[in-house]
């Protein structure tokens, strides 16, 4: 059966979705199509965090006049804006904020610290712009709880239980204190309860929270969205976009939109073979959802879109080591903060030796990793550590506290052995080079001073460190064997390269001039960070702004 409406989204991640919803509140007649079987894409298994600066939480938190202090900030990083997109972002990004506050089930919260990804440049801050989705009670999506994606296995326990940061201690150490048993049995005794009537735990968090916040509000409003429905081509009729035809289920169906088109399938990111045709040497993962293959692009070049990829890099990076061996997981955990910058941890190459302060944002490790591979094999890098350290922080999948470590041995995850040069001969690392490594770091461990690479020498780096250790929060030795080695790769969280677009979403040609009727947000619209990465949440926060600001154009029109 055919459709007409007013505006056809694509993607439901956290763009499409909030296109789709402010479409709606502001009174257009709206249908939001998802390849998949399930709504939240890349955005349901992501931190689901958002950069924005100047909004009333951070006014409230004493975060005054930033909007200037962050454009300070973007600039010493990215440069000169090329058009007025990274303008645009800024100031609208805190109106967003506040409109889907009043407006919706969308909420945030002020991270009470959480510094910039780049905190040694000029307009940086401690906190202030990274915003938290406000947790939320799954059970309130009723049977459409089943239609919402869930986290990556890596992420969850006890078969399907999400965990924030500040759940790790009381789950890992439950009789360290009272408040940790109370908040232990709080958690498992919840999960039980969800498992009795769910195939995983309600209590969502993160990006799967920000998900099921936009469905949710959708679903209140009674939006249409379309499951296992893919855009095959666009419809054009005198020079403007005018529709699209959908596979749905495998039926042709054709979908006439009055006013848009909003392409937000979420760029390539999750296109191994997409993302090789920019990346040297070939990537073998990709974190990214992997329903994201480019089909928001296909289609706009289809009918003469540009694609911006002169950027600094073409997709946002993170290490990943490989866990095949876990039931239900994707096979690649993504090392975002909780280990590398933890004292008594160092990252060598081939050569067993040091390539980048460990502690760096996670785009910033494989930037690190790609230039070192130019020179010395650093694909794969190995993350070197003793038993104390696993013991006390985890290590990539494996959780803090984890005694018996011989079946994670036994699967390969894990790399033991009883000297470094061992440890070196298993890895295939040069012997000499892993000693001294580990003797430097031992060295800088005791002065408190990486010489090297200045671990523990940033805000970022601290933030993520351990701040009761001395005289660095990062910088701790590696002492008695036994030692440990885990294998990382490069992997993509999200594409930079994207469609050509204006500060309202407006898709470009490849002259620049504007298309009638299509619109992108989200990773489908070429990042304005270009391929860098200066603080948590620039894809998600960018990608909400320009879907509300094509969404109020749209309503214009």
């Amino acid at each position: 059966m055919d459709a007409e409406v007013d505006v056809l989204v694509a993607g439901a991640g956290a763009a499409g979705m909030t296109a789709a919803l402010v479409c709606a509140l502001q009174g257009l007649d709206v249908l939001l199509c998802e390849k998949s079987s399930q709504v939240g894409g890349t955005t349901a298994t992501s931190a689901g965090t958002i950069w924005v600066p100047g909004t009333k939480q951070a006014r409230e938190a004493g975060f005054a006049d930033d909007i200037p202090q962050a454009r300070r900030y973007l600039d010493s990083i990215i440069g000169a804006a090329t058009d007025d997109r990274r303008e645009a972002y800024l100031t609208t990004g805190p109106e967003l904020v506040e409109y889907l506050a009043r407006n919706s089930e969308v909420k945030f919260s002020l991270y009470t610290k959480h510094p910039d990804y780049l905190s040694n440049r000029p307009g940086t801050t401690l906190a202030g712009r990274a915003l938290a989705p406000v947790p939320f009670d799954g059970r309130l999506l009723g049977a459409d709880f089943a239609l919402l994606r869930p986290p990556i296995g890596e992420f969850m326990a006890l078969g399907g239980m999400m965990i924030g940061r500040d759940d790790i201690e009381p789950l890992v150490r439950p009789f360290a204190s009272a408040g940790n048993l109370r908040r232990a049995l709080s958690l498992l005794w919840r999960h039980a309860g969800d498992r009795l009537r769910h195939r995983r735990g309600t209590r969502l968090l993160m990006g799967n929270a920000l998900a099921a916040r936009l469905f949710y509000s959708l679903r209140l409003r009674k939006v249409p969205v379309w499951l296992n429905a893919s855009v095959q081509e666009l419809t054009v009729a005198n020079s403007r976009v005018t529709g699209a035809t959908l596979s749905v289920d495998g039926e042709t169906r054709r979908v006439t939109a009055r006013r848009a088109v909003v392409l937000a399938t979420g760029g390539f990111g999750g296109s191994v073979e997409r993302l090789n045709h920019y990346v040297r040497p070939p990537l073998a993962h990709a974190v990214a959802f992997p329903g994201v293959q480019g089909d928001g692009m296909n289609v706009a070049r289809a009918v003469g879109a540009g694609i911006e990829d002169d950027h600094a890099s073409p997709a946002f990076w993170t290490p990943v080591s490989e866990t095949r061996w876990l039931q239900g997981g994707r096979g690649a955990y993504p090392h975002l903060a909780l280990d590398r910058a933890k004292p008594g941890l160092i990252a060598v190459n081939a050569a067993g030796r040091r390539f980048v302060d460990e502690g760096v944002s996670y785009h910033e490790f494989v930037l690190g990793m790609h230039r070192s591979h130019e020179t010395v094999p650093t694909i794969p890098a190995w993350l070197v550590c003793d038993r104390a350290f696993i013991e006390r922080y985890g290590l990539g999948r494996v959780p803090p506290g984890r005694r018996s470590l011989s079946k994670l041995i036994a699967n390969g995850y894990l790399v033991a052995a009883s000297t470094l040069d061992a440890l070196a001969a298993t890895i295939k690392a040069d012997a000499a080079g892993l000693r001294d490594s580990v003797q430097r770091n031992n060295r800088y461990a005791a002065t408190g001073l990486d010489e090297d690479f200045g671990k523990g020498s940033t805000d970022f780096d601290r933030h993520n460190g351990d701040p009761d250790h001395k005289p660095n929060p990062c910088l701790g030795p590696i002492g008695t064997p036994p030692y440990y080695a885990m294998a990382v790769y490069p992997s993509s969280l999200g594409s930079s390269v994207g469609l050509k677009a204006d500060a309202d979403g407006r898709v470009l040609s490849s002259s620049g001039a504007p298309i009638l009727g299509l619109y992108a947000c989200g990773n489908d619209m070429a990042s304005i960070m270009r391929g860098h990465y200066p603080g948590p949440g620039i894809t998600l926060g960018p990608g909400m702004v320009f879907a509300y600001r094509a969404a109020m154009a749209i309503a214009k029109s």
